[in-house]
């Protein structure tokens, strides 16, 4: 154990000096042979090598390949840094390394996910008698909401999916954003419905739901098993459908509403931009990310329903060796997500949650939602340089004249190490995409960040 504590104290030291030198190393590794890394690291000895040299060489060898998503000038795919609480958490997580299926297997990660999940419950303002379940994403969490929304539809139109399949089995119609996630697509190819079940609805000016538009493709069909998906934040703009209105109308038909709410559902943890998703308490499953806002390590995601019997239908299994003696009357984690053997996602967010406390989260949303305005300010300010998007939350969509200009900005910043954000194609437009929901990230990071773009983009104007 002395080994082991002198182990652990050293590889906690490289990850502290890693993450202070995170702030002014580049944040993409650009300059890295890749494929000296892969030589280096491809040689597999045939004699054990002690575990302290094997962490040194991992960190050696890796470290300068690493994209600085720690720190505070990384605006790509809205990446949260990791709390501190959390950091420490998650180390804690893979000493303990429980499994946390159920209150046989780990009683305390159940305990700790049944309270986690009740908090993440009040923050966003969801119902309190909804069922929760941690999973490794955004991905994870909208495939464990479209099947508890597969498994309601059917139901109640006196079809049982889980035994029968779909084969047979009433025709499930998919209404949906027409500026959706593609996880969303993912999903439901995975549940055996097919991508091109969608019913695409136009999208207003800003990527949000029209919601005329919403109730011409509900009325095109009679009756019958439908599920509606919405967007809490478009991936793009950041924009919020109209959920009171959409709900009401995806009522009438009976129909289930999804939301997508992969990093904008953390807007009704801030009194500032909770009016953003009023009435989402009234849809029938949610879900969003852990390691986008909340800033927890990766593989991180969390899926809410309204029905917790649609979820548990939907995901549960029994075997005779994972018989629970019942153990304080927990829940079982593992009857509401895909997978049973699973790492214990509660500690990190439990801690993350302490840390941070009620105001702290709201207070890291709005401070992103500030510093994603100063982005804005900062850039359309320059003749030439326009942002397209309604900037309502952390989202900041960027063109630089045209296409091709564009593209060579994003480049050019990208390759600068000054900062790293993404580029994307919106409404036919190339163009770049920041996304501020980093805890590290300063008014001076924004500044900074905008001289790059600014030099860079200068550049490509000449």
């Amino acid at each position: 154990m002395d080994d082991l504590r002198d182990l652990l104290s050293y590889a906690a030291a490289r990850a502290a000096d890693y993450r202070e030198r995170a702030a002014e190393t580049p944040v993409f590794p650009s300059e890295v042979n890749l494929e000296a890394l892969r030589t280096a690291l491809s040689v597999l000895p045939a004699e054990p090598t002690a575990a302290r040299d094997v962490v040194t060489e991992l960190a050696d060898l890796v470290q300068p390949a690493l994209v600085a998503s720690t720190g505070g000038r990384y605006f790509g795919f809205v990446t949260g840094a990791v709390l501190d609480a959390a950091t420490a958490a998650d180390v804690l997580t893979t000493a303990w390394d429980q499994n946390a299926y159920s209150e046989l297997t780990s009683p305390a990660a159940a305990v700790v996910e049944e309270v986690a999940g009740t908090w993440l419950k009040e923050l966003l303002g969801l119902p309190a008698g909804a069922a929760f379940g941690f999973t490794t994403g955004a991905q994870g969490a909208n495939t464990v909401c479209l099947a508890a929304a597969r498994h309601g539809v059917l139901a109640a139109a006196g079809w049982d999916v889980e035994r029968h399949g779909l084969a047979g089995g009433p025709r499930i119609r998919v209404v949906a954003n027409g500026e959706r996630h593609a996880t969303v697509d993912q999903a439901l190819r995975l549940l055996g419905l097919g991508a091109d079940i969608v019913e695409p609805v136009a999208t207003d000016a800003n990527g949000a739901i029209d919601v005329a538009d919403l109730r011409r493709v509900l009325a095109q069909a009679g009756a019958g098993p439908t599920i509606v998906c919405l967007q809490a934040g478009n991936v793009n703009t950041g924009a919020f459908d109209d959920f009171t209105s959409i709900v009401d109308a995806a009522g009438r038909h009976g129909a289930w509403v999804h939301v997508d709410g992969a990093f904008g559902l953390w807007a009704g943890a801030n009194p500032a931009t909770a009016h953003l998703v009023a009435g989402i308490e009234r849809a029938d499953s949610w879900a969003t990310d852990g390691h986008k806002w909340l800033n927890v390590p990766y593989d991180c995601g969390y899926a809410f329903c309204a029905h917790p019997d649609s979820q548990a239908a939907a995901m549960s299994f029994r075997a005779a060796y994972l018989n629970s003696p019942g153990n304080g009357g927990l829940r079982t984690p593992g009857d509401y997500v895909l997978e049973s053997s699973r790492r214990a996602r509660g500690f990190a967010t439990w801690a993350a949650l302490r840390e941070l406390g009620r105001h702290g989260v709201a207070q890291l949303v709005e401070r992103c939602c500030a510093l994603a305005r100063r982005f804005a300010a900062g850039l359309e300010a320059v003749e030439g340089i326009s942002v397209v998007n309604d900037v309502v939350l952390n989202q900041v969509l960027v063109r630089f004249g045209d296409d091709e200009r564009t593209a060579r900005v994003i480049e050019a910043v990208q390759r600068s190490g000054e900062c790293w954000m993404g580029a994307t194609t919106w409404h036919g437009m190339r163009l770049m995409r920041i996304s501020v929901s980093s805890w590290r990230t300063t008014e001076a990071d924004v500044d900074r960040s905008i001289a790059s773009i600014l030099a860079a983009w200068e550049h490509a104007a000449s």
